[in-house]
């Protein structure tokens, strides 16, 4: 039995904005071009979850949002700003086989260099840009059986390549 995981760092958001706090911010014009990107390659290749679970933030709910995925999507605090450690606690409590976690950097980037055996050969995977989306198989009957270092990576995408920018 194998897992699937989708892990997305959230699309590009604004800076230039008068919102109350960082966990405010939106998504700026590119990143509301990204996300759908995204989403239509992971349909095209057949990457779809069964589960979302999301930062709570405004910029990790709007991708969510235009990824229009058609799962259920949970948004949690915890995932703000979350380190590798929490990412690791909150997927290893996910329910279905195939995951998409959205989070944020330095986290997302951290975890995912941490989560599989082996990194793609792809020149944005070690600053894991936003919207950056790996997909990644862990050989594995739930999430709980989960381990670092376990997962093989299948396809790694930045929304840039897909867009033509």
């Amino acid at each position: 039995m194998t897992c699937t995981l989708i892990l997305t760092r959230h699309a590009k958001s604004a800076w230039d904005t008068n919102v109350p706090s960082d966990h405010a911010r939106p998504l700026n014009k590119r990143g509301r071009r990204s996300a759908p990107a995204i989403a239509a390659w992971m349909r095209e290749c057949g990457y779809l979850p069964d589960q979302v679970i999301s930062s709570s933030s405004q910029r990790t709910r709007e991708t969510c949002e235009l990824m229009d995925l058609g799962v259920p999507a949970r948004f949690t605090e915890r995932l703000y700003h979350a380190n590798s450690d929490m990412i690791f606690k909150v997927l290893s409590e996910a329910e279905q086989k195939r995951v998409m976690v959205i989070g944020h950097n330095p986290g997302i980037a951290a975890f995912a260099h941490t989560i599989v055996s082996s990194p793609p050969d792809h020149a944005r995977f070690d600053d894991y840009p936003t919207g950056a989306t790996l997909v990644a198989e862990f050989d594995i009957g739930s999430w709980r059986e989960l381990s670092w270092s376990s997962g093989r990576v299948i396809d790694f995408a930045v929304p840039r390549e897909l867009l033509g920018e």
